[in-house]
């Protein structure tokens, strides 16, 4: 081709070339080959321009055989034509290109160095096109196609001067889209075959989808067999899934889909239109599927079909319409086939091409002249000629068999797409679209195996998990009543405060006890909250409820039975036990014991909450099918309250708590056997506090395993804590209550002297037991004494 382009070569080499060329390729010379005159009838001779065009007649494509008659069809009536190029006749010279770059290249050079000089050049074949529009630059040749719908062409860079009246493959995604958005699809999937024009469709696609923000979440490509391909669709739940391959490699994936079951009421396949109708018929040995298997996997898809005639009855510029064109090129093929006919879908786009052609050849003559140029003036080195040709057929519009003739900024034509649907194993036209118009034409006939069009994806329903609310009031009725119950353990207490028994309790330290009880019962109602009784937002200060009821009020429950168990095992422990026995209790000691075990608490709480609060945190679980046939999962959401740090900070409370818990154990057990009237009730303190131990430390690791079970986490530590406070408040209260009943002790000593007169208090029971053991040790003394007495009497009589 470096030939081609050298411009500088002297005539007589070019001479010698044409010689060489005519001489070695005696194929234009034959009859089926020589040029085409068409004469204007009129009384004087026009002036000739001449058209260079490559016919496909064989090949790849022979689409040659029925646009060329359509070309001269319209040549004809152009030449006739005294209001179109009145001076000048068009006249055709072509040859057959076989849509064969190779055999394309030679005749390209032969249309470029015989006489006479052509004005424009129409190939054929997507292929030959960008051969002829990439080397006619150097000539200052416009190129008009007719029959190339590669979305390489689109390329103003690579093809300065090429215009085509096909449109671009790329031409059926705008329509792709605007039906992803009519049925509202957001996700999609695509297969492709690995060719060039494929390829470069589906980058196109992606762009436009991207920028209707659709996502294409499946990629799939295959070179000769779809099985992977298809399987891997199946795998990443492709639903939408657009196709881009042959007529012969589709039946190979409807094979495949077939036997993935890629089909049905979820699934929607969108393929090109220019497959024969019968296409998923046809017998082929490649595929090991029945007729009935390949229309039972393709029912429902939708195809996009670039319309290549005018669906309306409208008289273009031809002042024909489509029908009456189908009519004269019907008549001008001799009554062939058309379905055996190459390229007679195509035709009327060679038809307009002329016509495009024609009118801006037209347009030209006025500015040309204004310039003092004229058409036939045209060199291959004069630009200004090719200037305005290009801006000529760059502003075309105008009505032809194919359509509305207009062309975009990269010079493809804009055309209609027609979108089809296979409906009972036939094509149905269900809409239109105008690309120019962004126009929708929608006959409303679509029809679905399900009710609607499927969803793009299986719809993930997220549904949270909320606490059984017969669970939840069954165990606020226990927490409530304990809560009763603890008020008339304080209340008690308090009343009978004065009363000598009661005071050797320490009183303080069990209000302390029944406080924190009502408190941690109360934290059962918070626990039970969740999303269903308040808002995302209020949920945080349900958290907050949880941690301090449940902290504060196990720091004082527990907290002031452990000071009294630690402080009887300090006091009567030691080697010195008469000297500790009469050791005086100072009860601001214990209540300071219980002050500091609550700051210490309140202190860790409120770190915790300024350094890491606790915020809601949701739970994922796996998905789950509904029942039914329903395209549908259920993704189950539990709510939590939780930090970034939620372990940590668990660690710690756990450790610190557990270590209380562990030594009330340990001092409970030693000081099971003391007995001192100064803490009358340490052993039910003690059997309170291993029961609490005891429940505490089964409870915190198995709630933290089942903490995704929301009704199990809920009833055990609920009721954990709801038998601590029972156990507790039973095993503390209740002896007090029965022993003032029962002895009528309800009176403090100053209510009994009011009531008597008497100026003294009479004994307690403390002091009767305590002269009952005297008197009983006196005796045994005395018995002693007597027993020697008798001994000695006996020894004296003897002697």
């Amino acid at each position: 081709l470096s030939t081609f382009y050298n411009r500088s070569c002297k005539h007589w080499l070019v001479v010698n070339a044409i010689l060489i060329v005519n001489i070695s390729s005696p194929l234009i010379r034959n009859q089926n080959h020589m040029p085409l005159s068409h004469h204007r009838c009129c009384c004087r001779e026009n002036i000739q321009l001449y058209i260079g065009a490559l016919f496909p007649m064989s090949g790849g494509w022979p689409g040659g055989q029925a646009c060329l008659p359509a070309a001269q069809m319209a040549l004809d009536l152009v030449n006739k034509r005294t209001d179109i190029l009145p001076d000048y006749e068009l006249e055709l010279i072509y040859y057959d290109s076989m849509c064969d770059p190779g055999e394309a290249t030679k005749l390209l050079y032969d249309l470029l160095y015989t006489e006479p000089i052509k004005i424009v050049l129409m190939p054929g074949c997507s292929s030959v096109s960008t051969l002829v529009a990439e080397a006619a630059r150097m000539w200052n040749l416009i190129v008009l196609s007719y029959g190339s719908s590669s979305p390489a062409l689109s390329n103003r860079q690579r093809f300065p001067t090429f215009f085509r009246t096909h449109p671009s493959a790329t031409l059926h995604n705008p329509t792709r889209v605007q039906l992803f958005q009519k049925w509202k699809w957001t996700k999609i999937a695509t297969i492709q075959q690995t060719t060039e024009v494929f390829t470069s469709t589906l980058d196109d696609l992606e762009q436009r989808v991207k920028e209707a923000g659709i996502e294409i979440s499946v990629r799939q490509s295959f070179l000769t067999d779809p099985a992977v391909a298809v399987k891997n669709l199946k795998r990443q739940d492709a639903r939408i899934i657009v196709g881009l391959f042959y007529e012969t490699e589709a039946r190979k994936v409807f094979c495949e889909v077939y036997k993935e079951k890629l089909y049905g009421k979820k699934y929607v396949w969108f393929l090109i239109g220019w497959y024969a109708d019968n296409w998923f018929k046809i017998k082929d040995p490649s595929i090991n599927c029945t007729v009935e298997q390949m229309t039972e996997a393709v029912e429902g898809h939708v195809t996009t079909e670039i319309v290549m005639l005018n669906p309306e009855t409208v008289r273009g510029a031809s002042n024909l319409t489509s029908q009456e064109f189908l009519a004269q090129l019907m008549s001008k093929l001799g009554g062939k086939n058309p379905e055996e006919t190459g390229g007679f879908q195509e035709a009327p786009l060679a038809y307009d091409a002329v016509w495009a052609l024609a009118l801006a050849l037209n347009k030209t003559v006025g500015p040309l002249k204004a310039k003092g140029r004229r058409l036939e003036d045209f060199n291959y080195n004069n630009k200004d000629i090719t200037a305005e040709i290009y801006r000529a057929l760059n502003t075309s519009s105008f009505e032809g068999v194919s359509g509305h003739v207009v062309f975009d900024a990269q010079g493809s034509r804009m055309a209609w797409t027609l979108i089809e649907q296979l409906q009972g194993g036939s094509y149905k036209k269900i809409g239109y679209f105008d690309m120019t118009k962004g126009n929708l034409s929608w006959y409303g006939n679509d029809r679905w195996i399900g009710s609607d069009p499927p969803a793009d994806q299986t719809v993930v329903i997220q549904k949270f998990r909320y606490l059984s609310q017969k669970l939840f009031v069954s165990v606020s009725v226990f927490a409530g009543l304990g809560i009763l119950m603890g008020i008339v353990c304080l209340t008690f207490n308090i009343y009978n405060s004065n009363v000598r028994y009661i005071q050797n309790s320490q009183p303080y330290l069990n209000n302390m006890t029944a406080v924190g009880c009502m408190m941690a019962l109360a934290a059962v109602f918070p626990l039970g909250i969740d999303g269903l009784h308040v808002r995302n937002s209020q949920f945080p200060v349900v958290c907050q409820f949880r941690l301090w009821l449940l902290g504060l009020g196990f720091s004082l429950a527990y907290g002031s039975m452990f000071t009294k168990i630690w402080w009887v095992h300090t006091v009567f422990t030691k080697k010195d036990e008469k000297k500790d026995k009469r050791k005086h209790l100072e009860p601001w000691k214990l209540y300071a014991t219980v002050g500091v075990l609550l700051v210490i608490d309140i202190l860790s709480l409120m770190i915790w909450q300024i350094v890491d609060p606790l915020h809601i945190t949701v739970e994922k679980f796996t998905k789950e099918a509904p029942k039914g046939d329903v395209d549908q999962l259920i993704e189950p959401l539990l709510q939590h309250c939780s930090s970034e740090k939620m372990n940590t900070w668990l660690g710690v409370v756990y450790g610190y708590k557990g270590l209380l818990l562990l030594l009330g154990i340990f001092l409970a057990y030693e000081t099971k056997s003391v007995s001192t009237e100064k803490i009358n009730d340490h052993r039910a303190v003690g059997m309170a506090i291993y029961n609490v131990s005891v429940l505490c430390m089964i409870t915190a690791p198995v709630t933290m395993i089942l903490s995704s079970k929301q009704d199990a986490s809920f009833a055990f530590a609920s009721l954990a804590i709801i038998f601590s406070v029972y156990i507790t408040l039973v095993v503390l209260f209740v002896p007090k209550m029965r022993r003032l009943i029962t002895r009528g002790e309800w009176q403090s000593d100053q209510q009994e002297t009011m009531k008597t007169g008497s100026s003294t208090n009479n004994n307690d029971e403390e002091k009767s037991r305590q002269l009952e053991r005297e008197n009983k040790e006196l005796q045994k003394i005395i018995q002693e004494v007597l027993c020697h007495l008798h001994f000695v009497q006996h020894t004296v009589e003897d002697v």
